[in-house]
């Protein structure tokens, strides 16, 4: 009995040392993921009980800072706008002609009646900055294996505590991920596809972000265009620009 106990230890540890380091795959998925800046056009498709609702959008990023969005479609969002500025957030609305700024629990409200909060908007930090890891094995995701990582927050204000991710292990994206509250409770579940290569990176173009607390099929959200490391005037990132 003891035998046993001891070979499956040293197995055990075997087979740990054969997973890479939880912070240089973290590091590498945060290389595709963020750059010095990004414009982007997308579309989400809010899958209703009854019938699905599309918005698209173009968006602007500067770093981890600073991000600018304009809602294109449908009517009666068009012309809203979004600007954030290191924690801070504001909403533009052109059929009130107001602005005002959310914090607190209302940036936990729905972007858009979609499976994202504002807070799933706000958080846009590295992940090796946010959260220590923990590479647990590995498994295939539709043919591709993956590396599986535990990941808790190290850090107070972390949209969520934990979260586990399914890493692809050639191309460093997030395939599959878990959303998960302090109390240890599911929150979200994000599965991403059409992975492209753009701009000598790997990207998911498709996510869909599911809010297990609600019914339905979830929320895709679909990138049309993307461009890293554009150049974008700084007025761009002013409240001055949310009413133009």
């Amino acid at each position: 009995m003891k035998f046993t106990f001891i070979l499956l230890l040293i197995l055990g540890f075997l087979l740990q040392a054969n997973y890479p380091d939880p912070i240089s795959v973290l590091t590498k998925v945060d290389a595709n993921m963020t750059s010095g800046t990004r414009i982007s056009e997308s579309t989400m498709v809010i899958h209703g009980k009854r019938n699905d609702r599309e918005v698209t959008s173009k968006g602007y990023t500067q770093g981890n800072e600073k991000a600018f969005t304009e809602y294109l479609s449908p009517e009666r969002e068009k012309g809203t706008k979004m600007l954030k500025l290191e924690n801070r957030l504001w909403i533009y609305s052109p059929s009130t002609d107001r602005t005002i700024q959310l914090s607190g629990h209302m940036l936990r409200q729905s972007v858009m009646g979609s499976d994202l909060s504002y807070e799933d908007v706000m958080d846009t930090r590295k992940l090796a900055e946010v959260y220590n890891a923990k590479v647990t094995g590995e498994e295939t995701i539709d043919g591709r294996k993956v590396w599986v990582l535990n990941l808790v927050a190290k850090v107070e204000d972390a949209t969520y505590d934990k979260r586990k991710q399914w890493i692809d292990q050639e191309r460093f994206v997030v395939l599959k991920e878990e959303l998960f509250a302090k109390s240890g409770q599911l929150l979200k579940k994000l599965v991403s596809s059409d992975v492209a290569r753009i701009e000598n990176r790997w990207y998911p173009k498709k996510t869909n972000y599911k809010d297990v607390l609600k019914d339905g099929k979830g929320t895709d959200f679909i990138v049309s265009s993307i461009q890293f490391d554009a150049v974008i005037p700084d007025y761009v990132f002013s409240k001055a620009s949310l009413k133009e």
